[in-house]
């Protein structure tokens, strides 16, 4: 998983491969672009307050993307991409796929509180962003989606509908918190989301829908 943290770029010389030194400079530019954001909004943060955050010169910004958008696009990519490797990290342990993804749902709230900035980029500041920012961020959130219907089962097309709708509303729920900062109102997300998905995945179990491969557990 990446480091979501600003360090020191290297001065004179040094052993970094040129790649090695974009990859660290779009880093650097992705964080300060979330950053910033969480002060102006999209519309509202200047490529300068971006550079200004990430000490990365314009003539290096310029060269890495054509504009603000593409460094967003870029940023976006990096939240998924954290997101993502949270979560499968954290379903594919031990336990019955119930137990698993009760985990990756704890684990999601704890990722988007503990990287709260970039939270707000990839669910608030995409609308801003238009919608090329938001098909890229739908095809990340459909990978979060197809993790979820594997977990548990889910090989029907209404099954998979099942957790997209899911996933979507876990996005929905947070957002306003994330968009006024209230982090404690995420974390209090917790249990009523596990308590839903308990209730969901028990009733397709009983027939109502998908089946729960390897869990037993009842209400």
């Amino acid at each position: 998983m990446a480091d979501l943290t600003l360090a020191p770029l290297p001065k004179g010389r040094h052993s970094l491969t040129r790649e090695q030194v974009a990859d660290a400079q779009r880093l650097r530019l992705a964080v300060a672009m979330a950053d910033a954001m969480v002060e102006g909004g999209y519309v509202g943060t200047p490529v300068a307050a971006i550079l200004k955050r990430a000490g990365v010169s314009r003539e290096t910004f310029y060269q890495l993307y054509d504009d603000k958008l593409a460094c967003f696009l870029d940023a976006l990519d990096l939240a998924g991409e954290v997101l993502v490797t949270q979560l499968a990290g954290t379903a594919g342990g031990t336990g019955d796929p119930l137990t698993r993804a009760e985990r990756a749902i704890e684990q999601y709230l704890a990722t988007i509180v503990e990287h709260a900035a970039f939270a707000r980029l990839f669910l608030v500041e995409v609308h801003a962003a238009g919608p090329v920012a938001m098909r890229r961020r739908a095809d990340l959130q459909a990978r979060v989606v197809d993790a979820l219907a594997d977990l548990v089962g889910a090989r029907t097309q209404a099954a998979r509908f099942a957790c997209q709708a899911f996933v979507a509303a876990i996005a929905s729920l947070v957002t306003l918190p994330i968009a006024t900062g209230d982090l404690d109102a995420v974390a209090a997300l917790r249990r009523p989301l596990v308590e839903l998905l308990r209730t969901q995945l028990v009733n397709q179990g009983r027939g109502r829908g998908p089946r729960v491969r390897g869990t037993t557990r009842s209400r």
